[in-house]
């Protein structure tokens, strides 16, 4: 059998480079101020370099993280797993030149080399830099100047300084890895950053487009600019949505009306309760209170304390509305279910709605006042009472 034909070539699969992520975290200056170097002081909860190894960990161009740190601080970032962390050395170059040298063994593609400070990297600059290396030797963002550029001297403006093709640098900045690698090997050392170092090997660098937002945290008045990108960039918390039951009986004796939902229905009985028994309304206070976890009726108002004696439901119903209020919730939906034979409900839905809706303000269209029958079965089933359950659904933005 004659052996299989290799694939043509433009039929060979294609593998992705892979891109290794250096950031450099090692240096000790306090400019920020602080008493810590800055890539360690908190932003909102959680500090600068969790930030900027976040963004890297999430982008899918990076396959690999190496983080170059003060032999001091080998230790601060063991709540990270799966980075490689390197010591570094006096100066930046000697950092990126530490980690660089690390990742030889792996042999990545290409490299990406940031500064731990500038926290507010974005994915899409991380983006933009990985991909332009598939044109190009090196990458890295920058930013058009778009202010008067003066030259001065003792204090005095002397000329101007044309703008046009001045950038100001930022990182990451993409490299192949071997060239970059070899470059740094052979500079003689005092670079301002990598580009400068790839342009002294002889390297073209691409400028892709950077982002305003991407700075460099230097002095104290970066961390509160810092703080607001990053508090901009999360996700509106979801909203706190709350649901609550209530489920209240009362039984009939004398009278000539029934209070349900808040309307006076005429009936040859009325209900006993502490207050006017009005068995809607509790139902629906409970209901809040208990979307709240604040109990129930009795909790608020105790049946042994004599001045609740006879009260109107509303009173109970508005102290629940007023507490959910309170606490920065609204009532989004409000069902109501009337389990009784008698007397009939549905002629007076309508009004109890409206009942409902004036107590609490909620609109009409998100209550539901309904009743059903048991079927004759039960004490409700007997005529010796009435029944009623609630559901409140509370929602705080």
């Amino acid at each position: 059998m004659a052996p299989t034909d290799p694939p043509r070539a433009e039929e060979a699969p294609q593998i992705a480079p892979q891109t290794a992520a250096v950031i450099v975290a090692a240096g000790r200056g306090l400019r920020a101020g602080g008493d810590i170097p800055k890539q360690w002081q908190t932003l909102g909860n959680r500090r600068v370099i969790d930030f900027t190894l976040e963004s890297f960990a999430a982008s899918p161009f990076v396959d690999d993280i190496t983080v170059v740190l003060h032999p001091d601080d080998m230790g601060l970032l063991e709540d990270h797993a799966g980075l490689t962390l390197v010591p570094g050395g006096p100066t930046r170059a000697a950092s990126v030149r530490a980690g660089l040298e690390a990742l030889e063994p792996a042999g990545p593609d290409r490299v990406l080399i940031h500064d731990a400070a500038r926290a507010c990297i974005d994915s899409v600059t991380i983006a933009a830099v990985a991909t332009a290396l598939d044109t190009a030797p090196a990458a890295a963002p920058g930013l058009g100047v778009t202010d008067a550029l003066w030259i001065a001297r003792d204090g005095q403006v002397t000329g101007t300084q044309e703008r046009g093709a001045l950038f100001r640098a930022q990182t990451p900045q993409g490299f192949h890895f071997a060239p970059i690698l070899e470059a740094h090997r052979r500079h003689p050392g005092g670079a301002a950053d990598d580009v400068e170092v790839a342009r002294w090997a002889g390297l073209d660098v691409a400028i892709v487009p950077g982002a305003e937002d991407n700075l460099k945290i230097t002095t104290p008045a970066d961390f509160a600019r810092a703080d607001r990108i990053l508090r901009g960039r999360m996700p509106p918390a979801p909203p706190d949505i709350r649901t609550g039951n209530g489920f209240d009986v009362h039984a009939f004796g004398p009278g000539d009306h029934v209070m349900l939902c808040g309307v006076a229905i005429p009936h040859e009985k009325g209900l006993l309760g502490h207050s006017d028994a009005d068995v809607g309304l509790h139902t629906i206070t409970d209901a809040i209170y208990g979307a709240l976890a604040e109990g129930d009726i009795g909790r608020h108002f105790p049946p042994s304390d004599p001045q609740w004696k006879g009260a109107a439901s509303r009173i109970f119903l508005e102290h629940a509305v007023a507490l959910a209020g309170s606490r920065g919730y609204r009532i989004t939906h409000l069902d109501c279910t009337l389990i009784c034979e008698h007397p009939k409900i549905g002629p007076h839905a309508g009004a109890m709605t409206a009942a409902v809706s004036e107590i609490t303000g909620v609109e009409p269209g998100r209550i539901s006042i309904k009743a059903t029958t048991s079927e004759r079965l039960g004490f409700t089933g007997r005529g010796e009472g009435i029944a009623a359950l609630a559901t409140v659904t509370l929602a705080a933005p």
